[in-house]
């Protein structure tokens, strides 16, 4: 039976509330960092996706979570190291060592029509605006999130959000060029490092998009409501 009420909840609160959701979202290609407020039924329809794919697995997932994924309890001091730790300094760490590969498999496998042409230019576009932008976070949004008293920040954070539309286009042309990053048939041991990595990278970013967009950014959005008025 369908479950009317979590199809009129938007992907970024299912996301957030049901540890879990996201492996489900992902495996259905339901955007719940970007798209985090768009309605899951409404998702579904956009990617042809029929409820019965999708709701029996979060319905499970509500069945058996031992305990809830309960972001909001958390103050902004330990979500935002939690984010630094987790998700800033990883980036940090894989992008570079990705950038090697991909540049390694396009010298050696280039004449493959199958070679992920333009991967390394296009992880290196990604390695330079990833590092303006967590700099950004780090040494502007997230000092006056820290803050005891409330501090206006709808424009850095639709500043932040917007580029966070600009990773998430990003990623869609990573999947485009690796076909969503499955190596192929008689691939080198190179090959699937670069893209075993590529996968993890994918899921950090947006788990790390999911965690702004939806849980620290309305947030501090809730706190300065009302704001230029």
């Amino acid at each position: 039976m369908l479950d009317q009420p979590m199809l009129d909840q938007p992907l970024g609160r299912l996301a957030r509330d049901i540890p879990g959701a996201t492996r489900v979202f992902r495996e259905h290609r339901l955007d719940f960092c970007c798209g985090g407020k768009k309605l899951l039924g409404e998702a579904l329809r956009e990617r042809g996706v029929s409820p019965q794919q999708v709701l029996p697995d979060l319905q499970r997932l509500v069945a058996t979570t031992d305990e809830p994924n309960d972001w909001d309890s958390i103050d902004n001091q330990t979500l935002i190291n939690h984010i630094l730790q987790r998700y800033h300094q990883q980036h940090r760490e894989q992008l570079p060592e990705l950038i090697r590969l991909a540049s390694r498999v396009e010298q050696v496998h280039g004449e493959r029509s199958d070679c992920p042409h333009g991967l390394a230019r296009l992880l290196q576009k990604m390695h330079l605006e990833l590092q303006r932008h967590m700099l950004k976070e780090e040494q502007v949004l997230f000092p006056i999130l820290q803050q005891p008293v409330t501090v206006p920040v709808r424009m850095p954070v639709a500043m932040m959000r917007e580029e966070h539309d600009q990773h998430g286009e990003a990623l869609a042309e990573l999947e485009r060029l690796t076909h969503d990053i499955q190596p192929p048939r008689g691939a080198c041991n190179t090959w699937r490092a670069l893209y075993s990595g590529l996968a993890q990278f994918r899921d950090d970013l947006i788990n790390h998009i999911h965690l702004e967009n939806n849980v620290l950014f309305p947030r501090a959005e809730s706190n300065t409501r009302g704001e230029g008025q």
